[in-house]
C-alpha cells in the first residue's frame, strides 16, 4: 500500500501517474502513496491529478541500491519532500551507494523491509511486512509490535504486465530473458490490489493495514499548479519589488537612447503598458535576470541572439534582450504576455557553441538555486523491437526484418509475434532521463522543494522533471541555447579584424542599417545566401526566389511560412499566388483578409492563430492562447483544449459562418497551428540573417573562413570553400608555415586548417605552430626533424596532404626520408630543445614526380574533397549538359543536365509515396535543383557524393526552376592513378 511504482520507476514500472489515482479512486483508498524507485519525476502530476479528483496525495521514494529496496521514505508535508530530495540528490550527483540506515529525516516516515531494519528503531522509523512473510512473521510471533505495518509493493495491473517488467529489466541489465537474474526482478504478486483485497490478504492480520493507513494519514502534500499556480521562480533582483520596478525603468530609459534617435508618445505609451502589464504579472524579476545573463555575456564579448515571442516586447528590446524592433513590426505584445494569458513567458536566448557552457556556469555561480530541465527519453518502437529481439536471442538477420516492418504481425512465428506485442506495449514508456535543449530554472526556494536531481557529464545539476510540469508548478524557464551560427558571426569579425583592419565592421547589431542595403537585399533577392543561417537551405532558397523576396518584412514572413504547418494546409502556395498577384488578394476570406490585411488573409504566424480564434471564432484571449497551445500537441488531449475547441465551432455558428467556412478555417488552424513560428520568433531568425548577410556581402571571404571553422551549416564543409572559391578566394591545403589548426585567411589566400585532414591529432600540430612561433618558420624538411617531434604517421599525413610544399622537395622524396630518418626521431623528448643538431644523412634519390591527379585524389582522401574543381576528376567529360543559368530556355522540355550533388532531402508525401529533392552544382558552380518522384527514385538512386548526369524535363513555378528526374546516372572519376601499376 506505501510502495506503488509509476511508469517513473525507469525499466521497472508500467503505470502513468494519472492512471494510478484513478486506481486508487475506484479500488477504495483515501490515499495511496507513490513510491518510485530513485525517481520523483511522476511526483508533479500525481500530486495534480491526486488534488483534481478530491483525494490527498502522499508521496515519497523507494530507495534501492540496484534493485534491492534499503527502505521506503515518505514525505510528511513539504518539508519532509525537500529532505528526501536532497538525500536522494546527494547519493545520486555522488553516485554512491544508500547507506543500510536511512537518515534522521524529521519530516519524513521510513519503512524498512522486515528483515532488513536496524537494531534500534526510531519512533518515525517502522517495519513493513509483505504478504508473502505473513507465514513466517506468524510463525516468529512478532505480531503485537507497535512498529509492524502493511508493505505490499504493486506494480503490475496483470500477468502481461508482469512479463513486460521482465523485459524490461532484460533490456536494462543487457541479457536474454532466459538468463536474467531472479534477484534482478521483481515478484510477480507485486499486483494491484483493491481495498478489499489487500484486507483479505492480511486477513489474520488487519492491524498491519490500519497502521499503513494510519500512517499515512500522517502525510500530505501540497503544490499549486496552472492556472491557479503562482510565480516559483526568483521573487526579486534587487531587495524589494519597488526597487526591482525603478530597475527596469531606468534599463527602459538608457535603452531607448541607444535604439530610438528620438522618443515618441506611441514608445513612451507602449513602454508604460508593458510595463504594467509586467508588473501586474509579477514577472519584473524574470526580465532583469535576463538582462543580467546577456549583461554579463557582453561584458565577455560573447555574441548572442534573443529569440521566441519574447522579440514582441518593447521592454525586452530596450533591455537588449533581443535585437527585433516590435514597433517597426507592429508585433503583439499579446502574444508574450497578457493578463489572460496563463501560461508562462519564456526567452530564448541563443549563444555561440563555444560560449554557451560559461554562460550556464555564470548562472549557476549568480543565482543560487538554479538547475537544467530534464526530458524523458522514451522507448521507440523500431528501436525496442531492436532491443527486444535481443533479449529473445533472435538472429540479426530476424531482428532487421522485424524492425523494418511494424505490420508484420500475420507473417511472424510466434517469438516474432512476442518481440511485436510487447514492442507497442513498452513503446512510449519512459526509457531514462535526458536534459533539455537549453531549459533551465531560477527558483526563489530550493530546487529540491520540487524535485531531486542528477547531474550532466559536466557537473550541471538537473530536475527530474520536464519543462510541461516546471510550468505548471509555477517555475518559468530561461531557454539558454547553443548555435553555430552566432559562432560564425563571432568568428567573422575576428578574422576581419586580423585580415582588414583598416576596415572595421559596421555596428553588429544595428540591423536597421542592413535592411535597407540594397547590397544586402541582392543577396536575397537572387538566393544567394550559402552559408547565411537557415535562409541557406535548399528550401529556403527556393521559397526566396519565389516570391522574389526583397526586404526584411518579406523575409520575416518567409521565416514562418517555409515550416510544415503552412505548407501543409495548402496556404504556403496560396500567400505566393497572392503576393505576387494583387488580384488574387480579392478572393481572400473576407474576415481573415480583414483580420491579418499583412500577410494577405492567410494565417503566417502564431498570432495570427489567436486573432483568428479571437476575432472569427469569438473566443477571448486566454481561450485564443488555450487554443494555439493546444495544437503544439503537448495539451491537445488536455480538458481545457478539448472545450475550447467545441467552443470556437460553436460560437463560430453562432456568428453566421457557414459550416464549409468553418471546417475549413479549423482545418488551417490545425494543420498550421503546432508548426508556426510567432511573429518576433521569425523576426529573430531574420534579424540574425541579416547580421549574416551584411558579412558575407562585404567581407565574403573571412565570412567563409569563419563558416569553415565552425563546421558549416546546413552543407557539408566542401560546399563552403567551394563558396569561398566562387567568392574570389584562392584555397590552399594545409601548410606547415602558414597554417593553424583552424583555418585561416592572408589577404585572399585561404590556407585550410590542419583540424580537416583525416587522422591528424592536433596535440601534435599545437606543438608545431608553438614552436614555429617562437623560433621562426621552418627552413627545410631536416630542419623541421630537428625542432618538432611527430610520430611517423602524423609526419607522412602531412606530407600527403602538402603541408611540407613550401620545402620544394617532391612528396614522394619526402616520404622516402621520413622512413629512412624516423629512428632518430625516436630519441628526442617532446618538449626537451636539442643543444646539438644532429646530422641527417643524405639520399640521392630518382625523380620521383607526381601529377596533379595524385595530389587531388590524396586531397580528396585526406581532406574529404578535392582542392580542384570536382569535374576535371572526370574520365570523360559529359557532352550536352544544359548549365543552370539556360534553364529558362527549356521550360516544360526535357534536357540534359550534369551537376555535383550537394544535398539531398527524402519525403514521403500524403500519398504515401517517395519523393526525393536533389540540389547539384553545374560546372560552373550554379545550384541545379532536381526532383525525383517514386519510380524514379526506386529505379534511379542517389549513389553517394560525386558527379550526376540527370535527364528528365525542366519545370518553372513562380521563377523557380526544377528538372523532374527520368533517369539518372553517376558519372565515374577517373582511375586513381596513386593505384596504378
Amino acid at each position: 500500500m506505501v510502495n506503488i511504482h509509476s511508469c517513473y520507476s525507469l525499466k521497472y514500472g508500467m503505470v502513468d501517474p494519472e492512471e494510478l489515482v484513478l486506481w486508487g479512486v475506484n479500488s477504495g483508498y483515501e490515499r495511496i502513496a507513490l513510491t518510485d524507485i530513485n525517481n520523483t519525476s511522476g511526483v508533479l502530476n500525481f500530486v495534480r491529478y491526486s488534488r483534481e479528483n478530491g483525494r490527498t496525495p502522499v508521496v515519497g521514494v523507494d530507495f534501492r541500491n540496484g534493485i534491492s529496496c534499503c527502505y521506503i521514505i515518505l514525505a510528511r508535508n513539504n518539508e519532509g519532500f525537500l529532505e528526501i530530495n536532497r538525500f536522494l540528490s546527494k547519493h545520486t550527483h555522488e553516485e554512491t551507494s544508500f547507506p543500510v540506515k536511512a537518515p534522521r529525516l524529521t519530516n519524513c516516515v521510513v519503512i524498512y523491509p522486515w528483515g532488513k531494519e536496524p537494531e534500534k528503531l526510531e519512533t518515525y522509523e517502522f517495519i513493513g511486512i509483505a504478504a508473502h512473510q505473513l507465514n513466517r512473521f506468524r510463525m516468529n510471533r512478532e505480531k503485537g509490535s507497535d512498529k509492524y505495518l502493511a508493505l505490499s509493493s504493486m506494480t503490475f495491473r496483470s500477468k502481461r504486465d508482469f512479463n513486460t517488467h521482465r523485459l524490461l529489466r532484460a533490456i536494462d541489465q543487457n541479457v536474454l530473458l532466459s538468463k536474467l537474474s531472479p534477484e534482478e526482478q521483481s515478484r510477480e504478486d507485486a499486483v494491484f490490489l483493491d481495498r478489499e483485497n489487500l484486507i483479505n490478504r492480511y486477513e489474520e492480520f488487519g492491524e498491519l493495514v490500519l497502521r499503513s493507513e494510519e500512517i499515512l494519514k500522517t502525510c500530505s502534500i501540497e503544490f499549486e499548479f496552472a492556472p491557479q499556480a503562482v510565480s516559483q521562480n526568483l521573487a526579486l533582483y534587487t531587495d524589494s519589488r519597488e526597487n526591482d520596478l525603478t530597475l527596469i525603468r531606468s534599463l527602459c530609459e538608457k535603452g531607448l537612447k541607444h535604439r530610438y534617435d528620438v522618443s515618441t508618445p506611441e514608445i513612451q505609451e507602449r513602454i508604460e503598458k508593458e510595463i504594467n502589464v509586467i508588473d501586474e504579472k509579477n514577472y519584473v524579476t524574470y526580465f532583469l535576470i535576463a538582462w543580467d545573463i546577456i549583461t554579463y555575456a557582453k561584458s565577455k564579448g560573447y555574441y548572442y541572439v534573443g529569440r521566441g515571442s519574447g522579440a514582441n516586447s518593447l521592454v525586452a528590446y530596450l533591455l537588449g534582450i533581443t535585437d527585433v524592433d516590435p514597433l517597426e513590426l507592429d508585433l503583439y505584445f499579446e502574444r508574450f504576455i497578457n493578463l489572460y494569458r496563463q501560461n508562462p513567458p519564456d526567452f530564448d536566448i541563443d549563444f555561440s557553441w563555444r560560449d554557451r557552457d560559461d554562460v550556464i556556469q555564470y548562472m549557476f555561480d549568480r543565482f543560487e538555486h538554479t538547475a537544467l530541465i530534464c526530458t524523458y527519453n522514451t522507448f521507440q518502437y523500431k528501436a525496442t523491437v531492436r532491443e527486444l529481439g535481443k533479449v529473445f536471442g533472435l538472429p540479426k538477420t530476424d531482428i532487421d526484418m522485424l524492425s523494418g516492418d511494424k505490420n508484420l504481425g500475420h507473417k511472424a512465428d510466434p517469438i516474432q509475434e512476442l518481440v511485436l506485442k510487447y514492442s507497442k506495449l513498452i513503446a512510449g514508456l519512459p526509457s531514462h532521463l535526458s536534459v533539455h535543449a537549453g531549459g533551465m530554472i531560477i527558483s526563489e526556494k530550493p530546487i529540491n522543494y520540487f524535485t531531486a536531481t542528477f547531474l550532466t557529464s559536466k557537473g550541471y545539476k538537473t530536475t527530474q522533471f520536464s519543462m510541461i510540469e516546471s510550468e505548471d508548478v509555477g517555475l518559468y524557464k530561461f531557454d539558454i541555447l547553443s548555435q553555430r551560427g552566432l559562432g560564425k558571426i563571432r568568428d567573422t569579425l575576428d578574422v576581419i579584424a586580423y585580415n582588414q583592419p583598416a576596415r572595421p565592421p559596421h555596428d553588429i547589431h544595428d540591423v536597421r542599417k542592413f535592411i535597407i542595403d540594397d547590397k544586402i537585399n541582392k543577396l536575397l533577392r537572387e538566393a544567394r545566401a550559402i552559408g547565411c543561417f537557415y535562409v541557406e537551405s535548399p528550401g529556403m532558397r527556393m521559397l526566396m526566389i519565389k516570391l522574389r523576396t526583397n526586404t526584411y518584412l518579406e523575409l520575416v514572413a518567409a521565416s514562418s511560412i517555409i515550416r510544415p504547418g503552412v505548407a501543409s494546409s495548402g496556404m504556403m502556395r496560396e500567400y505566393i499566388l497572392r503576393h505576387r498577384d494583387p488580384e488574387r488578394i480579392k478572393e481572400a476570406h473576407p474576415v481573415l483578409l480583414d483580420i491579418m490585411p499583412d500577410t494577405y488573409g492567410v494565417m503566417v504566424y502564431q498570432e495570427d492563430v489567436i486573432k483568428v480564434a479571437n476575432q472569427f471564432g469569438g473566443l477571448d484571449l486566454a481561450e485564443s492562447d488555450v487554443l494555439r497551445r493546444g495544437m503544439s500537441g503537448k495539451f491537445r488531449s488536455r480538458d481545457e483544449f478539448l472545450l475550447v475547441r467545441d467552443k470556437f465551432f460553436e460560437n463560430s455558428r453562432k456568428r453566421g459562418h457557414s459550416e464549409k467556412d468553418i471546417r475549413e478555417i479549423w482545418r488551417q488552424i490545425e494543420s498550421f497551428a503546432g508548426y508556426a513560428f510567432s511573429k518576433g520568433h521569425s523576426a529573430s531568425y531574420a534579424v540574425e540573417s541579416y547580421q549574416c548577410l551584411y558579412l558575407k556581402a562585404y567581407y565574403p571571404l573571412e565570412y567563409m573562413v569563419a563558416t569553415i571553422n565552425n563546421f558549416g551549416g546546413f552543407y557539408r564543409t566542401e560546399v563552403y570553400v567551394l563558396e569561398a572559391k566562387k567568392l574570389g578566394g584562392t584555397i590552399e591545403a594545409p601548410c606547415i608555415n602558414r597554417s593553424r589548426a583552424e583555418t585561416i585567411i592572408q589577404g585572399t589566400i585561404i590556407y585550410l586548417g590542419f583540424q580537416h585532414i583525416a587522422g591528424i591529432e592536433l596535440k601534435h600540430l599545437e606543438r608545431l605552430v608553438r614552436e614555429r612561433e617562437l623560433s621562426g618558420e621552418f627552413t627545410g624538411f631536416n630542419d623541421l626533424l630537428q625542432r618538432i617531434v611527430l610520430p611517423l604517421e602524423q609526419l607522412l599525413l602531412l606530407i600527403r596532404v602538402g603541408a611540407l610544399r613550401s620545402f620544394g622537395v617532391p612528396k614522394k622524396e619526402l616520404m622516402w626520408n621520413a622512413h629512412l630518418n624516423f629512428h632518430k626521431v625516436l630519441v628526442k623528448s617532446d618538449d626537451q630543445p636539442q643543444l646539438f643538431l644532429t646530422e641527417q644523412r643524405q639520399f640521392v634519390f630518382p625523380e620521383l614526380s607526381e601529377t596533379a591527379f595524385e595530389e587531388a585524389f590524396e586531397h580528396l582522401e585526406l581532406l574529404d574533397f578535392p582542392l580542384c574543381n570536382p569535374f576535371d576528376l572526370l574520365e570523360e567529360q559529359p557532352t550536352d549538359c544544359v548549365l543552370a543559368k539556360s534553364l529558362s530556355n527549356y521550360i516544360n522540355r526535357k534536357i540534359g543536365v550534369c551537376g555535383y550533388l550537394i544535398a539531398v532531402k527524402k519525403i514521403v508525401s500524403s500519398k504515401n509515396q517517395i519523393v526525393h529533392f536533389g540540389t547539384l552544382f553545374d560546372r560552373e558552380g550554379e545550384q541545379l535543383d532536381t526532383v525525383h518522384f517514386q519510380d524514379a527514385a526506386l529505379k534511379y538512386p542517389f549513389r553517394g557524393r560525386g558527379i550526376y548526369t540527370v535527364y528528365g524535363k525542366v519545370t518553372e513555378e513562380f521563377g523557380h526552376f526544377t528538372i523532374e528526374v527520368e533517369e539518372m546516372e553517376k558519372v565515374p572519376y577517373r582511375e586513381d592513378v596513386r593505384y596504378i601499376t
